[in-house]
């Protein structure tokens, strides 16, 4: 007998999330100076955080002692401006996922249905489970998600469908025609979620957030982790509608967002001279990743973000060689892409650095 029989059973039945390895476990693992491990595993900005966030943090460290703002008045204002939108339209969390949680608190249960594409953040297939509703999964031809499909798929039991765009780990993006066609469809009962993340890196990305003011059933999710560089503070915003939003802020727990990352996050969201600094070294950095592969014969899946799904042949094995190297990469099994690795965008040292241990690695697959 053990507690597994007295824990609910859509907890059991979760494989638990996989982040991508730590340099520290790695430097420790393979005996080597921390200084020497290129990690491109989780889609981090390689220039750090905002410089303007790490003064804000530091001041902000001399109230460690006070609890938070926990209505996150000044950040969420700040975020509301601009946008164009009301404080009533922004959700703070801890991190983007906290909100996905929040979306799925507040609207799943054993007989609801919670739609996404097949190949999009696995986190939307954990928390279905986690809630014990339905996980509808919708073929993506080409990677990219399929939207007249989605639409097709909801049904009178459909709460939540999400739309990752540009989608992790693919890199695709859908259109705006694309996404209008999409909720001229979408009914009334339905919650749309359109995952922004990396929406910062793509030129010209499509206006989710037009239908937030217009009044939909719509959130549309931020965070601070990628192009401002503040993933270690774990701190995301949601965009919705006041009706959406005030049940989001119901089912949101005190204090989600500490100071220090509301401190810092206020002054990364004013620091658009490191917000165009990633974006020109990601310009960078993908222009010279996709001239390599192609020169390579390499496929890859062309991305709007800050990374790139690659086609090596065995992903876990590519994973573990370049890691005895120092280099650690995201293989991809757990997303039904076993023969894909996904690499983040670098610095440019970092990126001949990682090319240089996958051209060895694939060399020597090939002399075996």
């Amino acid at each position: 007998m053990t507690i597994d029989q007295y824990a609910n059973r859509f907890v059991c039945d979760l494989v638990a999330y996989e982040p991508g390895k730590p340099i520290d476990e790695t430097a420790r693992e393979l005996g080597l100076d921390p200084s020497q491990i290129v990690k491109v595993a989780s889609n981090e900005n390689p220039l750090g955080p905002s410089p303007l966030a790490k003064i804000a943090m530091r001041e902000a460290l001399e109230e460690a002692h006070i609890y938070p703002d926990g209505g996150g008045y000044r950040l969420r204002s700040a975020i509301a401006d601009s946008f164009g939108m009301e404080l009533s339209n922004v959700v703070l969390g801890n991190g983007s996922n906290e909100i996905i949680e929040l979306l799925c608190h507040t609207f799943l249960n054993r007989d609801a249905e919670l739609i996404a594409a097949k190949h999009a953040f696995v986190v939307y297939k954990l928390m279905a489970t986690l809630f014990g509703a339905k996980y509808v999964e919708v073929p993506d031809p080409g990677f990219v998600h399929d939207l007249d499909a989605m639409a097709d798929a909801i049904t009178d039991k459909t709460r939540l469908v999400f739309i990752a765009n540009p989608n992790n780990p693919t890199g695709t993006m859908v259109s705006q025609q694309a996404i209008d066609r999409f909720m001229a469809r979408v009914p009334a009962h339905v919650i749309v979620v359109f995952d922004e993340a990396y929406f910062e890196f793509p030129d010209s990305p499509p206006d989710a957030l037009k239908y937030v003011r217009e009044g939909r059933n719509v959130c549309v999710l931020r965070t601070f982790s990628k192009i401002h560089g503040l993933a270690a503070l774990r701190v995301g915003y949601g965009l919705a509608s006041k009706s959406v939003a005030t049940l989001l802020q119901k089912a949101r727990q005190p204090f989600n967002v500490n100071a220090i990352a509301q401190a810092g996050a206020l002054a990364a969201l004013a620091d658009t001279e490191h917000i165009e600094k990633t974006r020109s070294v990601n310009r960078a950095g993908m222009a010279f990743y996709e001239e390599a592969l192609a020169a390579r014969n390499l496929e890859y899946v062309p991305s709007f973000a800050n990374f790139l799904l690659i086609k090596t042949g065995d992903g876990d094995r590519v994973f573990r060689d370049m890691l005895k190297q120092g280099v650690i990469v995201r293989a991809m099994s757990s997303y039904k892409l076993p023969d894909w690795v996904r690499i983040s965008i670098g610095t440019e040292p970092q990126n001949r650095r990682c090319l240089e241990v996958l051209d060895s690695v694939l060399a020597a697959t090939a002399a075996a």
